[in-house]
């Protein structure tokens, strides 16, 4: 397992992505094409097969590592021009990749972020056609005609209209806007459909693995089914609850509460009640009300409230010893890299530094920067301050020196706050308006250092 960033995304590999991508690469040794390797491995006797077989696994390996990160960089690409912050995290014989949003991505962006993973891989594929018209010798062809052959067929994979292919999650999005519950329900009955078609194919030609794979999707698609039948069938929201979803979404949050105080003392059927209660939960733990947040939950029925939502309101009134299950649920339900920072975010505030540590495939310096976020939103300063400094130290970021400004100055630590100002000036901050009115920053106004370090800051950002 190890991480790197590609830019400002950060990628996770974890271990079960060798594992896969070793088991496709083995089943190309049976030396399906004419030239190199294929005329060696369908000898038993020829010289140096052992190492030609060697060379076809590392290959590959090499092929599905490369692919599958290009199509997940496709969806990380389309989530940064939406201004989400994606990680990506490759597993088992593919990958994933969040958005680390705070709320489910609306139908229209969920559509283009998905669509954009098999569009990068038809891209790679053709820049791999065109090069290999100019490859020479026999190994350079053999890896450029496999590149494009991989990615044409992941990309087409991909794009069936199965759960949880991406194909599955478009028709998801597109037919459950147009239909609402019914259409939702229509792309899982589709899936169960393309699947049993697929299991039926598979089953004549003999291929097993396949086969596995199929059933496997049917399976999940008949469980989303159901729990799609057993909930309350949905009313029309009225306008202010569609508009402070909206609202919500671009971050005006007392805008969106304004319009969810327009529907009191009215009469709304229970499904709509639920939703205006999830809503106003999530708005609750974006302002750092804990308690709010869980009691809008617990008047929320007939639909899921997330894990990482219930745990980020336990951490929010520092009750991490309920809190840490849910993280760890969530994290098992998802594999999103964002929670398991959150996760061992919670470790840390929790005193258990080496149990987060140990935490396959975390990034430590998230990992502190998510604990002193909470702490800071539960009003915990100095323990903000502590956790932002190490992960500064991790990590020393423009955001980072000025998230710990803020913590310091909350905390009362002026003299401290402008030090860590200064720093994120020479690491590249340059939002004068916003360090000036920050509420953050108010102890520091009137400060003769803070007046000069915004001074300078004018300066450096003036053309």
């Amino acid at each position: 397992m190890f991480s790197f960033r590609l830019g400002s995304i950060p990628v996770t590999v974890l271990p079960s992505h060798w594992v896969g991508s070793a088991l496709i690469a083995a089943m190309q040794l049976n030396g399906w094409n004419s030239g190199w390797p294929g005329k060696i491995l369908a000898n038993p006797d020829a010289p140096g097969r052992l190492r030609t077989q060697l060379a076809v696994v590392l290959i590959w390996m090499g092929i599905v590592f490369v692919s599958v990160l290009f199509h997940e960089l496709g969806h990380a690409v389309s989530m940064r021009a939406f201004r989400y912050r994606p990680s990506i995290q490759l597993v088992a014989l593919g990958g994933f990749t969040s958005p680390n949003a705070s709320a489910p991505l609306p139908w229209g962006r969920d559509v283009v972020t998905t669509f954009t993973g098999p569009l990068f891989g038809v891209v790679l594929g053709a820049v791999s056609l065109v090069l290999l018209r100019f490859g020479r010798g026999e190994v350079l062809p053999y890896i450029l005609e496999s590149a494009s052959v991989a990615n044409f067929f992941w990309a087409a994979f991909n794009l069936v209209p199965v759960l949880p292919l991406d194909g599955g999650r478009i028709s998801v999005a597109l037919l459950g806007r147009a239909f609402g519950k019914a259409g939702t329900a229509l792309a899982y009955l589709l899936g169960i459909a393309v699947c049993a078609v697929g299991a039926y194919l598979l089953w004549n030609q003999g291929v097993s693995l396949a086969l596995v794979f199929a059933l496997f999707f049917a399976y999940q698609n008949v469980q989303l089914l159901m729990m799609l039948w057993r909930t309350e069938p949905s009313s029309s929201a009225p306008p202010e609850l569609l508009e402070a979803e909206v609202l919500f979404r671009d971050g005006k949050l007392a805008e969106a509460r304004r319009r969810i105080e327009a529907l009191s003392g009215r009469e709304l059927p229970r499904s709509v009640l639920s939703r205006l209660h999830h809503l106003l939960g999530w708005i609750a733990l974006r302002e750092g009300e804990g308690r709010r947040a869980l009691d809008h939950f617990s008047q929320v029925q007939g639909r899921p409230v997330e894990r990482h939502a219930l745990a980020a309101a336990f951490s929010l009134i520092g009750d991490e010893a309920r809190a840490l299950p849910l993280w760890e649920q969530a994290y098992q339900e998802t594999h999103d890299p964002g929670i398991l920072q959150e996760w061992a975010g919670a470790l840390l505030r929790a005193g258990r530094t080496d149990d987060a540590e140990r935490l396959p495939g975390v990034d430590l310096a998230g990992a502190y920067g998510a604990a002193e976020r909470m702490a800071f939103l539960r009003g915990a300063y100095s323990e903000a301050v502590r956790f932002g400094e190490e992960g500064f130290r991790r990590r020393p970021t423009a955001e980072g020196a000025y998230d710990l400004a803020c913590a310091q100055a909350r905390a009362g630590d002026t003299r401290r706050a402008v030090d860590s100002l200064e720093r994120a000036r020479e690491l590249g901050y340059t939002d004068v308006e916003g360090a000036a009115t920050d509420p953050d920053l108010a102890s520091l106004q009137g400060m003769s250092s803070f007046d000069a370090w915004l001074n300078s800051l004018r300066k450096s950002a003036s053309p």
